[in-house]
C-alpha cells in the first residue's frame, strides 16, 4: 500500500487536470466493474466540477458531443490500456492520443490508468463495498 500511495502522490502532482483524472478513474472502474471505485470516483468527479450529464454518459462517450478532443483521446487510451489483453493498444489509438498529450503527460496518464486498474483489482479482490 505504501508503493500505491507513492504512486498516487506522483499522480496528484502530475500535469493532468483533476476533472480528467477523475473521468479516467471512473471510466476504467466502469470497464472493470468495480462498484466501490465507481462510487468513490463519481463523487470525486462531482467535487471536481463534473456535470451529471457527462457522468451519466461517460460509458457511451463516443456517442455524445459532451467531451473535448483531449478528453476523448484520454478515454480512448484508458479503454485500450485497461483492456490491453484484448486491444494490444493499437497504433491508431496511439496516433489519436499523442497529439493531445506531451511525452510526460502520456507517461502520467498511463501511470494513472495503471494505478486505477490496480486499485480496482484490490477493491474487487478484497470485496470492498460502496458506502
Amino acid at each position: 500500500m505504501k508503493a500505491m500511495s507513492s504512486l498516487e502522490a506522483h499522480i496528484a502532482q502530475a500535469s493532468i487536470e483533476k476533472p480528467l483524472v477523475e473521468l479516467v478513474r471512473l471510466r476504467a472502474s466502469q470497464i472493470n466493474g468495480c462498484a466501490y471505485c465507481i462510487d468513490v470516483h463519481t463523487a470525486d468527479a462531482r467535487k471536481a466540477g463534473e456535470s451529471e450529464r457527462r457522468l451519466a454518459t461517460l460509458a457511451v462517450w463516443r456517442e455524445t458531443p459532451f467531451f473535448s478532443d483531449r478528453e476523448r483521446a484520454a478515454l480512448a487510451w484508458t479503454e485500450s490500456v485497461t483492456r490491453v489483453a484484448d486491444t494490444r493498444v493499437p497504433d491508431e489509438v496511439w496516433a489519436s492520443v499523442s497529439p493531445h498529450f506531451s511525452a510526460t503527460e502520456m507517461v502520467d496518464l498511463t501511470l494513472l490508468i495503471n494505478a486505477i486498474n490496480a486499485w480496482n483489482r484490490f477493491a474487487i479482490a478484497f470485496r470492498k463495498q460502496p458506502g
